[in-house]
């Protein structure tokens, strides 16, 4: 299949960010290696910034294809850990990908989606009585961990790296935020936090938009 002119440049800039780094993508030197006048970049993309949002929907597409590979079991928790581990391992395979999609403050739509699987998975753990703490709380909690663990590994010479510390770091996140068992989770924040995940599924009708709110504000303080 021939590419296009704009797919040429993706590519060239992707081959670029894995070998030299954020350093090495110039506009000048992705324009370059894709056989293309500067112009042509900048026509197609906008600016430099157009093209790294391009560069990293490009790795986001990989990595979510890895996430979506993964379907669900019948244990959210379980579903978690497989997902922690396929984020960790990306990150650590692929460290200019990683930082470009999620070293910036700048939010990608492709990160949206990422971020909307996690979300599931937990609101699936809450909806199971599993979720010792609010929905997005526990999300924020297991991205920031999974992030810093990410980090701290591409930070350290490699033999300075502990492999244990990447199960230990979900282990702990996990036993934060979920319980047990379901039928260990009786008392009243987990009961709120299962309620209000099982609610939000509910047509828009059941409640009105101000008692939607008002009981959104009641389980929440529950949940803490």
């Amino acid at each position: 299949m021939t590419l296009t002119t704009k797919d040429r440049l993706i590519r060239a800039a992707a081959e670029l960010l894995e070998e030299g780094g954020r350093e090495a993508l110039s506009t000048r030197a992705v324009s370059a290696a894709a056989g293309v006048q500067a112009p042509t970049l900048y026509r197609i993309f906008g600016d430099k910034d157009g093209l790294l949002d391009a560069v990293a929907t490009y790795g986001f597409k990989s990595y979510l294809e890895g996430k979506h590979a993964l379907g669900q079991t019948g244990d959210p928790v379980r579903d978690l850990r497989r997902g922690w581990d396929l984020h960790v391992e990306f990150g650590l395979r692929q460290p200019a990908f990683y930082m470009l999609m999620y070293g910036e403050p700048r939010v990608r739509e492709a990160r949206q989606e990422a971020d909307a699987i996690l979300r599931r998975v937990i609101e699936r753990i809450a909806e199971a009585g599993r979720l010792r703490v609010p929905v997005e709380r526990a999300a924020r909690l297991v991205h920031a961990t999974g992030m810093g663990v990410i980090l701290s590994f591409l930070a350290s010479p490699p033999e300075q790296r502990d492999p244990d510390l990447i199960s230990a770091a979900r282990e702990h996140v996990i036993a934060a935020i979920t319980t047990d068992r379901a039928d260990k989770a009786s008392d009243i924040p987990s009961r709120a936090i299962a309620l209000k995940a099982a609610l939000a599924k509910e047509p828009d009708d059941v409640l009105t938009p101000a008692e939607r709110a008002m009981l959104a504000e009641w389980l929440d303080r529950l949940a803490r």
